[in-house]
């Protein structure tokens, strides 16, 4: 009769796209020769991943290099099953596996989205540098709003705040200074994120898991991080598995028009 020979080894390796250790894990069980792996999702917005599997006498259920959404608030989400192919035979397998924040394979988004200046009523404020911007956005929808060290900044969408920053106090006109940038995710109904960046120290006043209302206090402007000095950086996006954010062009109501793109070098006024 001969032995049942059952070995399986396992590597995991993950990257994170974020100055932030997402609240993700992943883990596997053996049950009747077969193993699955699971995954444990604690944060309030989806996140994607992407695995590469190397097995041996095992099949999976889910392909090489397929993107898996595992929905926000989820325990035991099933990632995959690995199945015996040929009995009494040793097994093996390692896998490598990337994710991110979000639901990377989307596509749709509410492009009618009508948004609220990101400062107080009665402010005139000028955008220093807008879309395709040659100073640091480059093929990048992103708006630099000319605010004062210590303004007040203010939620331009409804949503879920996913990410707070707010202890770092170092800035330069350099990329190698992002890590440093303070900043503020709003994850709205639609799955898109804004990107409110360039906090002063400790310049939040909501937390992760805040659900907050459109204009509501949500910090102050400052200039830390890949910033010259004080401004407000605004971005609506939709992540990437690869780090890679697909912009999106964003409506504002100002005292002109109910909606309208902000150009680079005009000013906005707000008086609603």
């Amino acid at each position: 009769m001969k032995a049942n020979l059952f070995l399986f080894f396992l590597f995991i390796q993950t990257f994170l796209f974020s100055q932030e250790k997402w609240n993700l894990r992943f883990y596997n069980e053996v049950n009747k020769r077969e193993i699955s792996i699971f995954a444990d999702n604690e944060e309030a917005m989806p996140m994607s991943s992407k695995f590469n599997f190397k097995i041996t006498n095992l099949s999976s259920t889910l392909p090489n290099d397929e993107i898996v959404l595992i929905p926000a608030k989820t325990k035991r989400f099933l990632i995959t099953v690995l199945k015996e192919i040929k009995p009494n035979t040793a097994n093996s397998f390692s896998y490598t596996n990337t994710y991110n924040f979000g639901n990377a394979l989307q596509e749709n988004f509410d492009d009618d989205y009508i948004y609220s200046l990101p400062f107080e009523k009665g402010k005139t404020q000028l955008i220093f540098q807008g879309y395709n911007g040659k100073f640091s956005h480059q093929n990048e929808f992103a708006l630099d709003f000319d605010l004062k060290m210590g303004s007040p900044i203010l939620a331009a969408r409804e949503g879920i705040v996913v990410q707070v920053v707010d202890n770092n106090n170092k800035n330069c006109p350099d990329i190698s200074c992002a890590k440093y940038n303070n900043k503020i995710l709003i994850m709205h109904n639609d799955g898109t994120f804004a990107d409110y960046s360039h906090l002063k120290y400790r310049g939040g006043v909501v937390k992760k898991g805040d659900e907050v209302k459109k204009a509501q206090l949500i910090g102050y402007s400052g200039s830390t991080g890949f910033a010259s000095g004080p401004h407000l950086h605004f971005a609506v996006f939709i992540n990437r598995i690869d780090g890679k954010r697909t912009f999106i062009e964003t409506k504002f109501k100002t005292s002109e028009s109910e909606g309208t793109l902000l150009e680079e070098g005009k000013t906005y006024t707000k008086n609603y």
